[in-house]
């Protein structure tokens, strides 16, 4: 289920209301990727690579890939996304399901000619490092984009991690270590407050639909009366 893995991320990266496109460099186990991550409203949409990109509504929790060297789209409803995200959750023992606060280091470094300060966050399940650029010009409206997964259907999915509102500036780069997924370093290259089209939030006309995998069905069935 890497979505889920990719929602926990943005959540952790991600009341001005502009539309906003971040450019960011990823460096983690699968290489190093350009992701750009775009928000009109309580849409976002995000590109790992050409071939795929992937549309959330927050509000509804809808998530909808396209696959676009294949003109094709895979839609799962916000109902089936939660499901599912239970469904992983189960596997995992809750250990703290309290917010996590960035607390400040004194250490400090120029990133992207902004001068930086690292915030730390711990939980029995991640560290978080933040390099936060506090001077970054309208960095608070920028920060209520970027925790856009926190917000609506996502809500009850991101319990437990960080809120971009305690940081007192724009996370320039962000390293996350989780236990049993290493180590994920991303550093914003570009911000844009542009407005953005809606037809970037929509299916491409000439796209065909894919049946997605059932994955609620695959629990093994429960053990017949007198089984061992």
């Amino acid at each position: 289920m890497k979505f889920l893995r990719l929602l926990g991320f943005l959540a952790l990266c991600a009341t001005a209301r502009a539309d906003l496109t971040i450019v960011q460099q990823m460096n983690g186990a699968e290489g190093l990727h350009k992701i750009t991550f775009k928000v009109k409203g309580d849409k976002a949409r995000v590109e790992v690579n050409p071939q795929v990109t992937t549309i959330i509504d927050a509000k509804s929790g809808d998530l909808t890939t396209l696959l676009n060297d294949k003109k094709s789209v895979m839609r799962i409803s916000g109902e089936r996304a939660k499901a599912m995200a239970e469904m992983a959750k189960s596997f995992v023992k809750e250990e703290n399901p309290e917010q996590a606060l960035p607390k400040p280091t004194g250490r400090k470094e120029t990133i992207k000619g902004y001068e930086t300060e690292e915030y730390v966050t711990d939980s029995p399940k991640y560290h978080a490092s933040y390099w936060v650029a506090k001077s970054y010009p309208n960095y608070e409206g920028i920060l209520q984009q970027m925790a856009l997964l926190q917000r609506g259907a996502f809500a009850g999915i991101t319990k437990g991690m960080p809120d971009y509102h305690a940081l007192p500036g724009l996370p320039m780069r962000t390293e996350i270590k989780t236990s049993g997924q290493g180590e994920i370093t991303s550093t914003i290259e570009s911000v844009s407050l542009e407005p953005l089209p809606a037809s970037e939030f929509e299916i491409p006309a000439g796209y065909s639909e894919m049946k997605m995998p059932d994955f609620l069905q695959s629990k093994p069935p429960p053990d017949k009366p007198g089984n061992p």
